[in-house]
């Protein structure tokens, strides 16, 4: 058993919190979710009958019980939302994009330090099983020396749906803030900080209210690394193309993980993660040209760690240092495309 049990609070209850963070939470012995923040709904109880429901935020965070608050709301009340959860005394994990901008992202990351306070970002992708095992690759050396690095997160949306807040015109909305942070954090892992940001932003979708498309690039003394997604991609497979001194991996498909936890599938659930063969990469060089079996992805570590970072004061595994440099890249980026230009990093 462990030694303490953190209660949680959700605030709001649609895919990510549905979806992602309650399968995870409700199967960690070291947590427990006590209240969902959901309106007028009372889908959590769905989920699990012993969940309380608050109406408001401020119902949530005036409950002296909850340890750690998880934010799964609309982009633009994710700062709002932080600072609230943190001058109340609460740990948080905010979904992405974590801000708005670097310098949002820095007054929350002061506030959580003044109050000893644990704050991360939900940078889930880090545990996918694509991700998992290119990190394999690279630090076994079967790559040499990365020149070039491209990562794609394509999806077919000709149509523009109408009921859906992330297809509209609203502050912190469009695909870069949507999709971005996971190409970006995945990068920057990788590969630290850049040079330059240069990137090419766009609407590619007719009746589109929102960027649906962007090409980032960020540049390094020894490497290119891009980083890419439009919303009008038909034959979306592509997923990632490394280029090393030693040979280059092509990869396909997305981590099962999502899909599996749509169907309502737990992640105590064996074998959990489990890329399907279709989906694995081929790697081509001197020594060896073939497929290369994934890794199996799992989220789970994300979780244990901020248990851990909030119980034992360990190092948290997506730290706020990362979190600045990805939000450091999202704000370069805009103006890059805005001035046409190439931004120092």
């Amino acid at each position: 058993m462990p030694s303490k049990i953190l209660n949680v609070g959700l605030i709001g209850f649609g895919l990510s919190g549905r979806y992602f963070h309650s399968p995870f939470l409700s199967t960690n012995p070291g947590f427990k979710i006590k209240t969902v923040v959901e309106r007028s709904k009372n889908e959590a109880q769905e989920f699990h009958p012993s969940i309380q429901n608050a109406r408001s935020i401020e119902e949530l965070l005036s409950d002296p019980s909850i340890d750690l608050v998880f934010i799964c709301t609309p982009n633009d009340t994710h700062y709002a939302y932080a600072m609230d959860a943190l001058e109340n005394g609460k740990h948080v994990v905010i979904e992405k994009p974590f801000s708005a901008t670097e310098e949002e992202a820095k007054q929350l990351i002061a506030l959580a330090e003044e109050k000893e306070l644990v704050l991360t970002a939900y940078q889930n992708r880090r545990w996918d099983s694509d991700f998992l095992t290119i990190q394999k690759l690279i630090a076994e050396d079967k790559l040499g020396d990365i020149v070039e690095y491209e990562c794609r997160y394509d999806r077919f949306r000709p149509v523009v749906p109408t009921e859906s807040w992330k297809e509209k015109s609203v502050p912190v909305g469009g695909n870069v803030y949507n999709l971005g942070p996971h190409l970006i954090d995945q990068a920057l892992v990788l590969f630290g900080e850049p040079e330059t940001v240069t990137a090419d932003i766009r609407v590619v979708r007719p009746g589109s209210e929102i960027d649906d498309y962007f090409d980032i690039r960020l540049g390094y003394k020894d490497k290119l690394v891009i980083v890419k997604s439009s919303l009008m991609v038909y034959e979306n497979l592509l997923r990632y193309s490394i280029h090393g001194t030693k040979g280059s991996f092509i990869k396909g498909g997305l981590d099962p993980q999502e899909e599996t936890l749509r169907k309502n599938i737990l992640p105590t659930e064996q074998p959990w993660g489990r890329e399907p063969e279709d989906r694995w990469g081929k790697l081509y060089s001197e020594d060896f040209s073939g497929v290369v079996e994934s890794e199996h992805g799992d989220y789970a570590p994300f979780y244990q760690n901020v248990y851990d970072a909030i119980v034992d004061r360990a190092e948290l595994a997506v730290k706020p240092s990362e979190i600045l440099r990805t939000t450091r890249v999202i704000d370069l980026a805009f103006r890059s495309s805005t001035e046409k230009q190439v931004m120092k990093y």
